[in-house]
């Protein structure tokens, strides 16, 4: 295909100012119609992003377009009523993390991918960012060579702070009141405190239960849950012990999450910027000691400005085409939510 022809079914604020402004940039894709419950908002933004079409309903839209695939960034807490009306187009459906608020409804959207013919690819942005691919690029190189021995530890730190950046200054804003709606049961395996705990914390840290995975390069189980709520300690399927660090302090103007992946004899950082800083990359530094009398090397790599949630746009577009898979499927971030689930279960024992 030329072009790929994409739809997006809501244009809130995360879909104006983290999805749609990327997707209108990217040369291989064009935005064909948006589909908005509130009307005055959904025709500003198609004015602002020049979208021929605008739908109220999104029915209306799938049944009067010809399109090559769907962004549909809604509630998480409304995908599994949303999604299996998605997957009936037969085309490829890309929604904001989490894939669902329980465990359950997930397993009920992964068999329906399944049955679909289609594919769900799960906005995990930090994946697209140039700095996590080079980074986690390094981390398989050198597990292969042993250049600096074993892999022996990772720990991700990520204090609350201002994720949004300056990323909102450009916001369609509206009066008109959001609709009431049908929302996902809760988990049936918590109670009402539990539930709102566990879909919290999958809210705010499910993108650093699923980057720990992303760099170990394997699957991973709970050992421990700090009862305060800092700290998740996990072991992977291989043995390499890894931390979250969920909040061990905050920050107001800034945003400091932060990974360290140890070997024996050297180490990988790596910093990301605020999910919605434009036109910025994270930073890795790479220490490599091989001692025998060597001298000791840091590698500081300068990487494009290329944000991660535009990166993200292109790597959708280039799964649509074929050339790529998708960065996570609904697979995948099913075992996010189990993760997530098992971490609360044991926080609360």
């Amino acid at each position: 295909m030329d072009k790929v022809r994409i739809v997006f079914v809501g244009v809130g604020n995360m879909g104006q100012c983290a999805h749609l402004k990327n997707y209108v940039l990217v040369p291989q894709c064009e935005v064909v119609a948006i589909a908005e419950l509130r009307e005055n908002l959904g025709r500003e933004v198609a004015r602002r992003y020049e979208i021929p079409r605008f739908y109220k309903d999104y029915k209306d839209m799938f049944n009067s377009e010809d399109f090559d695939g769907i962004v549909a960034v809604q509630p998480f807490t409304r995908h599994g009523i949303l999604i299996p009306e998605l997957l009936k187009t037969k085309v490829p459906v890309f929604i904001e993390k989490p894939l669902a608020s329980s465990v359950e409804v997930g397993e009920k959207i992964v068999s329906l991918v399944k049955d679909s013919g289609t594919w769900i690819m799960v906005g995990y942005h930090k994946r697209s960012d140039l700095a996590t691919i080079y980074a986690r690029s390094k981390i398989e190189e050198f597990k292969v060579s042993g250049e600096i021995g074993r892999l022996k530890y990772i720990r991700i730190t990520m204090p609350p702070g201002d994720w949004i950046a300056g990323g909102f200054n450009d916001l369609i804003k509206t009066d008109e009141p959001y609709p009431a709606l049908e929302y996902d049961p809760p988990a049936k395996d918590m109670d009402q405190k539990t539930y709102k705990e566990y879909a919290d914390f999958v809210n705010y840290y499910i993108h650093q239960v699923n980057l720990l995975r992303y760099l170990l390069g394997e699957p991973y189980r709970v050992k421990y849950a700090d009862p305060s709520g800092i700290v998740m300690a996990v072991e992977s399927e291989s043995g390499v012990p890894g931390i979250i660090e969920m909040s061990p302090y905050s920050t107001t103007i800034d945003w400091q999450e932060s990974v360290l992946v140890t070997f024996e004899y050297g180490y990988i950082k790596l910093s990301l910027p605020a999910p919605l800083a434009y036109n910025r990359a994270g930073k890795v530094e790479i220490f490599k000691d091989p001692g025998k009398g060597k001298t000791p090397e840091t590698i500081i790599p300068q990487l494009p400005w290329v944000h991660a949630m535009y990166n993200q746009a292109v790597n959708f577009v280039r799964a649509i085409k074929g050339e790529i898979k998708p960065l996570c499927d609904a697979e995948e971030a099913l075992e996010d939510l189990k993760i997530a689930r098992d971490y609360i279960m044991l926080k609360e024992s």
